[in-house]
C-alpha cells in the first residue's frame, strides 16, 4: 500500500473515532442540559402547586394541559427525597406515549400525605435534540468529505515531488552520461531528498566510470602478456628437443594461461551484461543460432559418440545476436562437458521455451548455487561463470534460467517472456 493511502487511512479512521467520540459526549451533554432546563420547570411547576394547596389548603384538580400532567398519590410515608426522573409520557389527544420528565415530592394537607408527581412532555426538547443531532451528522459528513478531497487532491500534489524523484532513480541508469533531472520544490524534506539523491548520482557514476575504466584497463593490459605467454609456449611446445618431463609442466602452464585468457573475457563480459553496455539489438530466428551452435560443437559431441535429438520450431526474437550466441554456446557446451560417454542431449525449442536436456551424474545438483559465479563440479576445469553468464543474459531480457533433475536428465529451461 502507498504511503499516501496508508496516512489517508489513518487519517479518516483517527478522524471518524475522534468524531464518534465526541458525538458521544456531545450528544450526552446536550441531553444533560435539556433535563436541567426540564427539572429547573418542573420544579417552578411544583413550587407553584405547593403554594396553591398552602394557601388554599385543599388540593387543586388533575392538570392535563397539552405540556404538563399532575397528580396526587395518597401515602403513609411522612419523609420523601424530591427526586427527578424520565418516564413515558401519555396523551389523552390521540392516545400517543412519548419520552417524558418527572419530579416527585411529599405535600402535607389536613393531617394526611401525599406524593405529587409533576410530569412533561420532553417532545420539543427531543426534537431540539435530534435536530442538533441532525446537523452536527451533516457537519461531521461534510468534513470528512473534505477532508477526503483534501488528501486526494492537495496532498497528492505536495507529495508529487516525491514520485518524480522515485520515477528518476527507476529510470536511473549508471551507466547514462546524463545527469538525473529532479524538479524544485518549496518543502524542505525534499529539497534535502533532492540534494541527496543528485550526491548519491553523482558518485555511483564516478565510481562506476571509475571501476569501468579499471575493468577495461586491466582487461586489456592482461591480454598483451597473455598472448606473449602462449605465443613463447606454442614456440616451446613444438621443439623438439623437449623431455616429456618438460612438455608436461609446458602444457599445464599453456592451459592455466588459457583458463587464465578465458576467465578474463568471461568477467569483462559479465560487467558488459550487468551494466547493459551491449546494444546491438535484432530481431533473428532462434532456431538458426541453435542449428549454426549445434554444427559448430557437432565434432565435440561425437566425440563422447553423444546422440542429439533436437526438436525446433522457429521462434522470433529481439535481442544482441551477440548475447544470445553465447548464452547458447554456454548451454551446449555444459550439456556436451557433463555428459557421459555415450550420452543423450535433447533440445527443444517451441514459442514459450526453449529446454537442454542432458543425462549426466546420477545425483542432482545443487539449484541454489549452480547460477552463482565460480560455481562448478568438482571435475571440472572450467571458469565457473559459463551458466552465471547465461543467467545474467536471460534476466537482462527478461527470460527466466531455471534447473531442474529427473533422473537420469538434467534439464535447463529457458522461459521466454512474451
Amino acid at each position: 500500500m502507498k504511503l499516501a493511502a496508508q496516512y489517508n487511512r489513518a487519517t479518516l479512521i483517527i478522524t471518524v473515532a475522534v468524531l464518534f467520540i465526541a458525538g458521544v459526549a456531545y450528544y450526552a451533554a446536550i441531553n444533560y442540559i435539556v433535563n436541567k432546563q426540564l427539572d429547573r420547570d418542573l420544579v417552578e411547576e411544583l413550587t407553584e402547586i405547593t403554594d396553591y394547596i398552602n394557601t388554599n389548603q385543599h388540593l387543586p384538580r388533575p392538570l392535563d394541559f397539552e405540556g404538563d400532567q399532575t397528580t396526587f398519590i395518597k401515602t403513609d410515608k411522612d419523609n420523601l427525597e424530591t427526586t427527578f426522573y424520565d418516564t413515558p409520557y401519555h396523551k389523552n389527544r390521540g392516545n400517543k406515549t412519548e419520552q417524558g420528565r418527572a419530579v416527585q415530592s411529599l405535600i402535607y394537607l389536613k393531617g394526611n400525605h401525599y406524593i405529587i408527581v409533576v410530569a412533561e412532555s420532553k417532545e420539543a426538547s427531543e426534537n431540539l435534540t435530534q435536530l442538533i443531532i441532525g446537523i452536527t451528522i451533516l457537519l461531521t459528513a461534510i468534513l470528512l468529505l473534505i477532508l477526503i478531497l483534501t488528501n486526494r487532491y492537495i496532498f497528492s500534489g505536495i507529495w508529487r515531488p516525491f514520485y518524480h524523484i522515485l520515477q528518476q532513480l527507476k529510470a536511473f541508469n549508471v551507466a547514462d552520461t546524463n545527469n538525473i533531472n529532479l524538479n524544485k520544490t518549496n518543502i524542505d524534506e525534499f529539497s534535502e531528498l533532492n540534494d541527496a539523491v543528485t550526491v548519491m548520482a553523482s558518485r555511483v557514476k564516478n565510481d562506476y566510470q571509475n571501476l569501468k575504466s579499471f575493468t577495461e584497463n586491466a582487461s586489456h593490459e592482461m591480454l598483451t602478456p597473455i598472448a606473449v605467454i602462449t605465443s613463447k609456449l606454442d614456440t616451446l611446445i613444438q621443439d623438439e628437443k623437449l623431455k616429456a618431463e618438460q612438455f608436461i609442466q609446458i602444457n599445464d602452464i599453456y592451459t592455466a594461461t588459457n583458463k587464465l585468457s578465458r576467465l578474463n573475457q568471461s568477467l569483462l563480459l559479465l560487467v558488459k551484461i550487468d551494466n547493459d553496455l551491449i546494444h546491438d539489438h535484432a530481431t533473428f530466428n532462434l532456431k538458426d543460432v541453435i542449428l549454426e551452435k549445434e554444427h559448430q560443437l557437432q565434432e565435440l559431441a561425437q566425440n563422447k559418440n553423444i546422440e542429439l535429438i533436437h526438436l525446433l520450431e522457429d521462434k522470433q526474437i529481439t535481442a544482441s545476436r551477440y548475447l544470445i550466441e553465447i548464452l547458447i554456446n554456454n548451454l551446449f557446451n555444459n550439456a556436451i562437458k557433463h555428459n557421459p560417454v555415450d550420452g543423450e542431449l535433447y533440445i527443444r525449442l517451441t514459442q514459450r521455451e526453449l529446454r537442454f536436456q542432458n543425462t549426466g551424474d546420477h545425483n542432482a545438483l545443487n539449484s541454489d548455487e549452480i547460477f552463482e559465479r565460480f560455481k562448478k563440479g568438482k571435475n571440472s576445469d572450467g571458469t565457473g561463470l559459463g551458466l552465471t553468464i547465461a543467467k545474467n543474459i536471460c534476466s537482462q531480457y527478461g527470460y527466466s534460467l531455471n534447473y531442474s533433475f529427473e533422473s537420469p536428465y538434467h534439464t535447463f529451461k529457458i522461459t521466454f517472456n512474451d
